[in-house]
């Protein structure tokens, strides 16, 4: 024979079937498998969003964060106290004492409470108006009367240089207590009121 073209096959033979090939061997699905294959969507639906709370935590841990605000100031940082003026006229006290006024101001901060008001010389009392325990508001003053009275002119300064007025003062961060000098006019009428009221006797 002679020619060309395709080979026929001989007799009792056949071609060779290409999709009769025998493929590569697949194991039998386990029953995980078989599982997943049912409920793929929601595992998929549930990895997704693990996946993106996993991402929503850390840019969440991950964000700027605000400092911490600013503690308030202790009560002596806050608060000002100062002398006005002696009593005199309708009002004045009475013989033997000494009456002035005093403003106390809170310049910031929470509300301060002066829960005590003292001054510090043997021979002297004191008693004050407003009576304590009182509150007083920030970016507020409040006006305060005060009395001395001399009680025993040996023990009572004659001559007071720097005399002062102590003060327990309470806020939200912390009670202090204080002693504010009054100044120089304070200082040269207590010593007046003084010298009067023991007969300006040096002794």
């Amino acid at each position: 024979m002679s020619g060309t073209g395709p080979v026929e096959p001989g007799e009792g033979t056949h071609a060779w079937d290409a999709s009769g090939t025998p493929g590569p061997r697949t194991r039998p699905r386990g029953r995980l498998a078989r599982h997943y294959d049912r409920h793929r969507r929601t595992v998929l639906t549930v990895t997704a969003a693990l996946t993106l709370l996993a991402g929503g935590g850390y840019l969440y841990a991950d964000r700027p964060r605000q400092p911490p605000a600013p503690p308030p100031p202790y009560p002596s940082q806050a608060v000002d106290l100062t002398y006005l003026d002696a009593v005199t006229g309708p009002g004045k006290a009475e013989a033997g004492s000494f009456g002035f006024a005093v403003r106390l101001s809170v310049r910031s901060g929470p509300p301060v409470t002066v829960t005590r008001l003292t001054q510090p010389y043997a021979g002297i009392s004191m008693t004050a108006s407003p009576a304590v325990p009182f509150q007083t508001k920030p970016r507020s003053v409040r006006k305060i009367m005060v009395v001395l009275r001399v009680t025993d002119c040996e023990k009572a300064p004659r001559n007071p240089g720097l005399p002062f007025l102590d003060v327990t003062l309470r806020n939200a961060r912390a009670i202090e207590a204080h002693s504010f000098i009054l100044g120089t006019r304070y200082a040269k009428d207590l010593s007046l009121a003084l010298g009067v009221a023991c007969g300006n006797d040096s002794g």
